[in-house]
C-alpha cells in the first residue's frame, strides 16, 4: 500500500466528506419535516389522511434510493423538468428518509402512554398544543436511538448520489482510483472517512441518549 496516495488524497477526500455530510444533513432535516407531517397524517384518525400517509410510506420504503435518484434526475428531464443534480440528490434523500422517519416517529408516539394525551385534553390543551408540548417532545426522546441509526444509514446511502454526478466521498474516491491506478488506497481512504463520520455520529447519539436519560431507564 502506498501511503503517499493517501496523503495526497487527504484534502480532496476531506472536501468530499464535507459534501457527504451536508447532503445527509439536508436529507435528514428535510426528511424529518416530511416524516413528521406523514406521521401526524397516519395518526390523525381521518381515514383519507391515514391512507395517504400509508401510501407514501409504502412507496418510498419500497422503491430503492438509486431508482428514485435516477427517476428524479433523468426521467423528469424527459418531461421538460430540468432538475439540477444537487436538487435531485437532496430530494431523493429527503423522500426516502422521510418515509423511514415517519415510521420511527409513529412507533415512538405509540409508545407514549395514552393517558398523556388524555390528561392534556382534560386540562384544556388545544390539539396543536397537545402535539407540540406533550406528545412530540416525549416521542422525540424515545426516538433518539432509531433516529441516530437512520442518520448513519443515510450517510452510507448518500454514496448513491454519485450516479447523478455529485462529487461526494464515493465519487471522489472513484476519481482518485482512476487517476492514480491505486484503487485499494483510494477506497480504503474513503472507507476510513465514512467510518470516522459514523463513529462520531454513534458517539454523539450515545451522548444524546445519556442526556435524555434513556440509558438510565
Amino acid at each position: 500500500m502506498r501511503f503517499s496516495v493517501l496523503f495526497h488524497s487527504f484534502g480532496y477526500l476531506t472536501q468530499a466528506a464535507g459534501v457527504t455530510l451536508a447532503l445527509s444533513l439536508a436529507g435528514i432535516a428535510l426528511g424529518f419535516v416530511l416524516g413528521t407531517l406523514v406521521c401526524v397524517a397516519r395518526l390523525s384518525g381521518r381515514r383519507w389522511l391515514e391512507r395517504l400517509g400509508g401510501a407514501y410510506v409504502s412507496v418510498f420504503r419500497g422503491v430503492p434510493l438509486l431508482v428514485l435518484l435516477l427517476f428524479l434526475y433523468y426521467f423528469l428531464a424527459t418531461l421538460g423538468l430540468d432538475v439540477p443534480a444537487l436538487v435531485a440528490a437532496i430530494g431523493g434523500l429527503r423522500l426516502s428518509s422521510g418515509a423511514y422517519q415517519a415510521e420511527i416517529l409513529r412507533g415512538a408516539l405509540n409508545a407514549v402512554p395514552r393517558g398523556q394525551g388524555e390528561a392534556a385534553t382534560a386540562l384544556g390543551y388545544a390539539a396543536f398544543d397537545r402535539w407540540r408540548l406533550i406528545l412530540l417532545p416525549q416521542a422525540l426522546r424515545i426516538s433518539i436511538p432509531p433516529m441516530i441509526n437512520e442518520f448513519i444509514l443515510l450517510i452510507k446511502a448518500s454514496s448513491l448520489v454519485s450516479v447523478v454526478g455529485i462529487a461526494e466521498l464515493t465519487r471522489v474516491s472513484m476519481n482518485i482510483a482512476a487517476m492514480t491506478y491505486r484503487p485499494l488506497e483510494a477506497y480504503v481512504a474513503g472507507g476510513l472517512f465514512y467510518l470516522a463520520i459514523n463513529l462520531s455520529l454513534a458517539g454523539l447519539g450515545g451522548l444524546a441518549e445519556r442526556r435524555a436519560g434513556i440509558g438510565a431507564r
